[in-house]
């Protein structure tokens, strides 16, 4: 069923979610930069219609009211442990790209359908979001989802247009209809971009007897000289997951303190640090094979689904080498497609 509202409506509609007292709407929105006098857009709680960013790229994109960047999971008392309640038991109703409702389908396989186990957490947030998806059929400069199939969806419980006065609005979830119902019937069908102004090639791996090649690839060395290990790309990447779990004590001599998990990033040389002190992966050339074909061939071989990488484009915008992830996607997959050619001559690749 579709509605158009105007703003002043779309306002009482959010009003009205949030007199219920069990709904939040969360939408991109302007923010100060921590510690900075600059901007930036990132996901939080809307009160008012014109917060909501819908003409810009949001720098973050909304995984972080799911899977936050930091989270105290359980809190310890000598041998006792209590598990961290929510400090909002309010359901999410949150303004997304279908790029960005893509990303958090494929942390939905990470978390929750990896070993046959949902994660707790993780779980607990995740079933509390819902989305209305941003219409998108104009490509930002850095997107590239067409070229990674996640420029589509049909998981939200609405959809939405924004025109210069109200939006148009398509409800698929029943129990959101009455919030909308003040406005005009119009029919109205989402429409998505279907071609970005950036194309990507994505690496055809035949299978993992590649691997072993591609990882031997002077292609990666470029990186050791270019990349200088920020784990910029990962903090803006809706779909990594990395963290690291640490154990707060209150005071030197507590008993008394809480397990955090925390952000962290594949592209840290310290990640993969082991007691002893080695590294499993020790430069900047490594990292990026290593998160490359995680984003590109690992995932998809683990869940028979699509490529990890959803073609955001934020770790283009983000790296301050300009190093362009959509490149290396690409650069990669020519560098496979002399591999096919070496193996079919007969020839060692």
């Amino acid at each position: 069923m579709g509605f158009y509202l105007n703003k002043e409506q779309m306002n009482d509609v959010l009003r009205a979610m949030r007199e219920d007292g069990h709904l939040k709407v969360c939408a991109p929105k302007t923010v100060k930069r921590r510690g900075k006098k600059t901007e930036e857009i990132r996901y939080g709680e809307v009160k008012d219609f014109g917060e909501i960013v819908y003409d810009k790229k949001s720098d973050y994109g909304p995984k972080e009211l799911i899977y936050p960047i930091s989270q105290t999971l359980l809190y310890f008392r000598g041998t006792e442990v209590e598990v961290k309640e929510l400090d909002d038991e309010r359901d999410m109703l949150i303004f997304a790209r279908p790029c960005d409702i893509n990303a958090i389908a494929r942390l939905d396989n990470i978390f929750m359908n990896n070993g046959g186990q949902a994660e707790m957490y993780y779980a607990r947030l995740r079933e509390k979001a819902r989305f209305i998806m941003i219409e998108c059929t104009q490509s930002f400069e850095t997107c590239f989802c067409v070229s990674m199939g996640s420029n589509k969806t049909e998981d939200y419980a609405a959809a939405v247009r924004f025109t210069e006065d109200g939006v148009y609005i398509d409800v698929k979830d029943e129990s959101l209809k009455a919030y909308f119902e003040a406005g005009e019937e119009a029919a109205f069908k989402p429409e998505y971009v279907t071609e970005n102004l950036k194309n990507v090639q994505v690496p055809d791996i035949p299978d993992r007897s590649y691997l072993k090649d591609i990882v031997l690839l002077d292609y990666w060395k470029q990186y050791d000289e270019r990349c200088i290990l920020c784990g910029g790309c990962n903090t803006t990447c809706p779909t990594c997951s990395c963290f690291d779990t640490n154990d707060i004590t209150y005071d030197e001599t507590s008993l008394e303190g809480e397990r955090r998990r925390v952000w962290s990033s594949c592209m840290l040389n310290s990640y993969t640090v082991m007691a002893g002190g080695h590294g499993v992966r020790q430069s900047a050339a490594q990292n990026t094979r290593f998160k490359t074909l995680h984003k590109i061939y690992d995932y998809k071989a683990r869940f028979g689904e699509n490529n990890m990488c959803v073609g955001c484009g934020r770790c283009d915008m983000k790296c301050p080498k300009d190093i362009k992830f959509s490149e290396t996607i690409s650069g990669l997959a020519a560098e496979v497609e002399k591999l096919k050619e070496q193996r079919s001559k007969g020839g060692e690749a």
